[in-house]
C-alpha cells in the first residue's frame, strides 16, 4: 500500500520579508551529507529568531527523514545523485519544507510503510518510520512530480511538509 498523498500542497502567495527568503541548497544525494542538511537548515531558520526551538529541531529532524527518503528510494542516492532542498514561508504562520529528489530508480524502491506489521515487528525493525515522523510532526505534507505529465513521472518528486509556527512564549505569528 503506497501511503503518501497523491495532491500537492496549494500555493499560497509568497510573503514579502526578507527574514522568510531563503536560497534552495543542493546536496550530493549520500547519507554521509545528511549532518550538513541538518547544521544547514537550523542556520536558516535561526533566521527566524523567536521560533520555538523544540519545534525548529522537529522542522530538522523532518528535513532529515525526507533527505533520508530521497537518497534511499530515488536516483538521488546513486552515483552523482543530487538532492535540492528549499525553505519557503508562504505566509507568516507556515514554513514549507521540501526535498526534490532525482526520480525513481529503475527498480520500484518508493517509500511505503507497511502497515500491516505486527507490534513485533514494528518493535524490531530498523526502517519504516521516517514518513510516519514526518506525519506526526507537520501540519501537512504530500508529494507532487516535478514535471506534472504521465510520461515523465520518473524525474523527480517533490516531497513537502508545512509546519505551523509557533513562536517562544506560545505566541503564534
Amino acid at each position: 500500500m503506497f501511503i503518501l498523498p497523491p495532491r500537492p500542497a496549494p500555493e499560497a502567495p509568497a510573503v514579502d520579508n526578507p527574514e522568510r527568503r531563503w536560497e534552495p541548497r543542493l546536496y550530493p544525494g549520500t547519507l554521509a551529507t545528511t549532518a550538513r542538511v541538518r547544521a544547514d537548515l537550523s542556520r536558516d531558520l535561526s533566521r527566524l529568531p523567536d521560533l520555538d526551538p523544540d519545534q525548529a529541531d522537529s522542522i530538522v529532524l523532518c528535513a532529515s527523514e525526507m533527505f533520508a527518503n530521497a537518497c534511499d528510494h530515488a536516483r538521488s542516492g546513486e552515483e552523482d545523485g543530487r538532492v535540492i532542498r528549499t525553505l519557503t514561508g508562504p505566509d507568516e504562520r507556515t514554513i514549507r519544507l521540501s526535498i526534490i529528489d532525482d526520480g525513481y530508480r529503475d527498480t520500484d524502491t518508493r517509500p511505503r510503510i507497511p502497515r500491516q506489521r505486527t507490534a513485533q515487528e514494528w518493535r524490531d525493525a530498523e526502517r519504516g518510520r521516517g514518513l510516519l515522523i514526518v506525519h506526526h510532526l507537520a501540519t501537512r505534507w504530500g508529494t507532487f512530480r516535478v514535471v506534472d505529465f504521465p510520461f515523465c513521472e520518473g524525474l523527480g518528486t517533490v516531497l513537502w511538509a508545512e509546519f505551523s509556527l509557533s513562536f517562544q512564549g506560545g505566541d503564534v505569528r
